[in-house]
């Protein structure tokens, strides 16, 4: 498959991103963290290019991405107060919370098990692309396992080639964070950070 590059900028990256993942492609998405290897994360079959892309181990699970933080209820249930302070706090950002996930998540996304990682990012265009979908963007950073994260488009251009399984790039920019999300499990009684980052 022949890989787009889209830039942000222009007035139909979204609409064009947005098709590509409601039918089941892989899109290469910006955010203020770093490049994320997107697909329709409500969709098994599109999970599952995402790790056979990346060389990614299957009971790694994958982080939703949403483009408003009142959509955390679609993919999740039992959300604790605590959740809802953080998502005014720091959404859009560089913040994933581990919460219950609704039936509505395959267990491809999520190994297995009953939580589910999402989380609000900044990047505007990333946000309006999956506001265009409809639907919950699965995306792990975009890099091929065992290489550094990538910050830029061509960072991913350059792990995966013009021909590779990749339907899209769309390319905004460096990202301005390029460490990975800070990642907040709100499944018990007390808050716990797995993963200290942006």
């Amino acid at each position: 498959m022949k890989t787009q590059l889209l830039p942000a900028s222009a007035p139909d990256t979204a609409a064009i991103a947005a098709k590509l993942l409601r039918d089941g492609e892989l899109v290469a998405l910006p955010t203020e963290t770093v490049y994320g290897l997107g697909a329709n994360g409500l969709d098994s079959d599109a999970v599952a290019r995402i790790f056979k892309a990346k060389g990614r181990p299957q009971d790694n699970p994958l982080i939703l991405h949403i483009s408003d933080p009142v959509k955390m209820d679609h993919c999740c249930h039992h959300i604790p107060d605590s959740a809802w302070y953080l998502a005014r706090l720091f959404w859009p950002g560089p913040l994933t919370m581990i919460l219950p996930a609704r039936q509505i998540v395959p267990a491809a996304t999520t190994a297995g098990l009953p939580t589910v990682a999402i989380r609000c990012p900044a990047s505007s265009i990333t946000r309006e692309i999956i506001r265009q979908a409809g639907i919950p963007i699965a995306a792990p950073s975009a890099n091929l396992s065992g290489k550094p994260s990538t910050t830029t488009a061509q960072h991913v251009l350059h792990d995966y080639g013009t021909d590779g399984p990749l339907a899209a790039i769309v390319d905004g920019g460096p990202c301005q964070v390029g460490l990975e999300s800070t990642i907040v499990d709100l499944t018990g009684p007390v808050p716990c950070l797995l993963r200290p980052g942006g």
